[in-house]
């Protein structure tokens, strides 16, 4: 059964290819701005299931996978910056401290309707950024196309201190959970149960 990625991401799709798992790419146009009130785990299951559904409607007989993700520092959720002094910002609010980056997944079936859902937490913590490497990062143009303003893969990876949870969630697809997810759906193979090697006879206890 053929799979369409619902996202122009190259790193989402980079990271899918990972998997083994065959499938083409299609972005959707749905604009991502969260509701009043929205968590931030809502809000990146909504905006991945309105993009999987949108894609759906525009090919036939597919399955799609869509993804969001968000970065959220004190409520507020980031998206993409909408100019260099917005990426200055965010990495400003995010220096010296924790953040959590979420990435909502939906998966539509052939039929059209949504199969399964979810939502991913990371928590990532900066250390504290110096004003002129924020704004030599903000200059390379790297954070103007991600959530949070931020490449964890790219420039900013000596930013990061520590995460906790899943780094491929970070990156934009938490691999473990989109393998489970597509593995529960007949997508891909469940990987096989690795059994460790006996040991070898002069190392087993004896008990006697």
């Amino acid at each position: 059964m053929s799979l369409v990625l619902g996202s122009a991401s190259p790193r989402r799709a980079e990271l899918l290819r990972r998997l083994g798992v065959e499938f083409s790419v299609q972005a959707s146009d749905i604009p991502e701005v969260p509701a009043a009130g929205e968590s931030a785990a809502d809000f990146a299951r909504r905006a991945a299931r309105e993009k999987a559904l949108a894609v759906a409607r525009a090919t036939a007989n597919t399955w799609v996978l869509a993804a969001d993700t968000v970065v959220v520092v004190d409520g507020e959720i980031m998206g993409k910056p909408a100019d260099a002094a917005d990426a200055r910002r965010m990495l400003s609010r995010l220096s010296g401290r924790v953040h959590h980056v979420v990435t909502g997944i939906a998966l539509v079936g052939p039929d059209g309707l949504l199969r399964e859902e979810l939502a991913v937490d990371s928590a990532v913590q900066f250390r504290l950024l110096a004003g002129d490497e924020i704004d030599a990062y903000v200059a390379s143009g790297d954070p103007l196309d991600k959530a949070g303003a931020y490449a964890i893969q790219g420039g900013a990876s000596r930013f990061v201190h520590r995460v906790t949870g899943s780094y491929t969630n970070v990156v934009g697809l938490p691999l473990d959970e989109v393998r489970d997810l597509l593995q529960r759906h007949g997508l891909l193979r469940p990987t096989p149960a690795i059994r460790p090697a006996p040991r070898p006879r002069h190392l087993v206890p004896d008990h006697d």
